[in-house]
């Protein structure tokens, strides 16, 4: 992903290129986030600069469709031959690959960092280090149990919206880290050239966020056929306030590894809001 042009150059010619054709310069930005987030390859021609970076986190909800819809075709796949536990591992294992282990790598670093307690410096340093900690194995093992149980359970429950619920989930989680972009501060210097997530320093504008809510707008059709799965947006929300507090407070603002915590968090969060109002539900006998 090396800049062939000049930066200042390449900037301007990205913000002309969508004067003269939007269709184009979106086409780049999408294939920028699904570049940057994931490890599907991508066109030659998307190139790469700042500014496509920067605006790229519009697609961000649209990088949760692709990897979810991955997931949920190997789940589906496997489960017509395998046991469902054994279908769900395989189409966790297909998303891991996907993005090359990238939010799991985040949730993990925030474990070891603020699971150690440490002071928000020494946190941050902590979370630069490339080492695993016992902190970072425990929670991926616990957040993984947690995962395969539920969307087990879940596709058991509903074969065909399970698998509806694995995409749902991928981009509401994805949404909801662009919020966390829009309203909260950066708390690493934005020269830190050693960040995971450069993109992650730029302030997310009133424009991207709002295209990013607009991929969040096909699951809207669910409310006839499925209305309690709405009770899982609520859930998101709060998840996603109480880890922007925690954040801020034991940081003084998000990196890359908390954007990554943030969507493996709700992600999950996500299948158990559905899963506890089906059961709810089944014993209201509704």
């Amino acid at each position: 992903m090396k800049d062939i042009m000049p930066e200042k150059k390449r900037n301007e010619s990205d913000q002309e290129g969508g004067k003269s054709n939007p269709l184009a310069r979106e086409l780049r930005l999408f294939f920028t986030a699904l570049m940057f987030y994931t490890r599907i390859p991508c066109p030659k021609w998307t190139g790469y600069s700042e500014y496509l970076m920067a605006h790229s986190i519009r697609y961000f909800p649209v990088v949760g469709w692709v990897v979810g819809v991955i997931v949920a075709a190997v789940i589906g796949l496997a489960a017509f031959i395998l046991p469902i536990s054994v279908a769900v591992i395989l189409g966790l294992a297909a998303g891991v690959l996907a993005t090359g282990a990238f939010h799991e790598d985040g949730f993990g670093d925030i474990c070891d960092g603020l699971g150690s307690g440490a002071a928000s410096t020494r946190a941050l340093e902590i979370m630069k280090d490339s080492r695993v900690g016992a902190f970072a194995v425990i929670g991926l093992v616990l957040l993984f149990a947690v995962k395969i149980a539920a969307l087990a359970a879940l596709i058991v429950a509903e074969p065909w919206f399970g698998l509806v619920a694995v995409v749902f989930a991928n981009v509401l989680s994805r949404f909801s880290v662009v919020t966390i972009m829009f309203t909260d501060e950066y708390a690493r210097p934005s020269s830190d050239q050693t960040s995971k997530v450069k993109s992650a320093t730029q302030k997310v504008l009133a424009s991207d966020l709002l295209v990013s809510f607009i991929w969040l707008l096909p699951f809207v059709g669910l409310l006839w056929f499925r209305p309690w799965w709405f009770l899982a947006v609520p859930v998101a929300l709060l998840i996603r306030w109480l880890l922007g507090a925690w954040f801020n407070k034991r940081l003084g603002g998000y990196t890359g590894d908390c954007l990554g915590a943030t969507q493996q968090i709700i992600e999950v969060f996500t299948y158990i809001a559905i899963l506890a109002t089906i059961s709810v539900i089944g014993l209201a006998g509704v």
